[in-house]
């Protein structure tokens, strides 16, 4: 196994906290980002410097807001100034909301595809230049299993910005093979515990539109959903299989990297789903004459 430079988006907690200990465990120097390493996140920076310098790992704590291009820019260059590369960028920043879609304003929906979607767009037109000089790079997208599996309602904003994250990840990914770059899309299912998910979810700021909901044929229903949708959840369901679902993808060799992975202990459908739905876009590449864009090149 070589030793890569990784950068992780959203690292303060949930599968980017998990992500960034396993990963530098397995051996990497990992960029755990976050927002205000000084102010909110500061304890998370701290934790993450103490487990560095207990077990004898590379993991460091850098300032970046996703919805921020300059803070992006400003993270990127300190990275490529301390260790002259990213090998692997981990696109794992998001936020949920969770209630009645018609109860979100506009103004919050295009928050979500803010961080979800526009987020990672910023990043990587930060991160890819590196990576195409190289020659070589892994993009690794956490997507969910909503875009294709099970999807509980009361979610609406949040499933449609990752249902968007992962239509731009396929396209990107056709776009980099002839740089040398892969992609491995993440797929993780549903986990009530073990993530701060569901407890930092954001809720409509129609108070007026919300109590028509609660008082009318949705009454309870959001806590039903939660109920409903929590039980079905195995007990020993594991966030941080994930995160070593991560670590096997970067530690493979170039070339045999799968498109997508899936670690969905509540089994949604998504990993039913998503082979069909990949195999009939590579059976159109193929029509189309571009089988060339299915299989990174190695340009090493």
């Amino acid at each position: 196994m070589s030793k890569k430079v990784i950068l992780i988006t959203g690292a303060s907690s949930g599968f980017g906290r998990l992500a960034a200990e396993a990963l530098a465990k397995a051996g990497h120097t990992v960029y755990a980002s976050m927002r205000d390493v000084a102010g909110r996140n500061a304890t998370s920076a701290e934790e993450l410097a103490e487990t560095s310098r207990r077990d004898g790992i590379d993991i460091r704590a850098i300032e970046l807001d996703v919805q921020s291009e300059s803070s992006i820019d400003s993270a990127v260059s300190k990275i490529i100034a301390d260790s002259g590369k990213i090998d692997v960028m981990v696109h794992n920043a998001g936020h949920m909301v969770f209630g009645p879609a018609e109860a979100f304003t506009p103004e919050q929906f295009a928050e979500q595809y803010d961080v979800n979607v526009l987020g990672t767009q910023r990043v990587n037109r930060a991160v890819l230049p590196h990576m195409r000089a190289a020659k070589q790079g892994l993009l690794l997208w956490i997507s969910s299993s909503s875009c294709a599996g099970g999807t509980p309602p009361y979610l609406a904003p949040y499933f449609a910005a990752k249902a968007a994250m992962d239509s731009l990840a396929v396209i990107y990914a056709r776009e980099l093979v002839r740089w040398g770059i892969e992609t491995t899309i993440v797929v993780p299912g549903a986990f009530t515990k073990g993530t701060n998910h569901f407890a930092h979810s954001g809720r409509p700021d129609d108070k007026a539109r919300l109590a028509e909901y609660e008082a009318g044929p949705y009454k309870d229903f959001g806590e039903q959903v939660m109920t409903a949708f929590a039980e079905i959840v195995p007990e020993d369901a594991d966030p941080a299989g994930v995160a070593a679902e991560m670590v096997r993808v970067v530690d493979l060799p170039f070339g045999s990297r799968p498109f997508r992975v899936h670690y969905d202990p509540t089994e949604d459908g998504a990993s039913i789903s998503f082979p069909v739905i990949d195999r009939l876009r590579a059976e159109m590449l193929h029509r189309v004459g571009f089988p060339d864009l299915l299989k990174p090149a190695d340009l090493a």
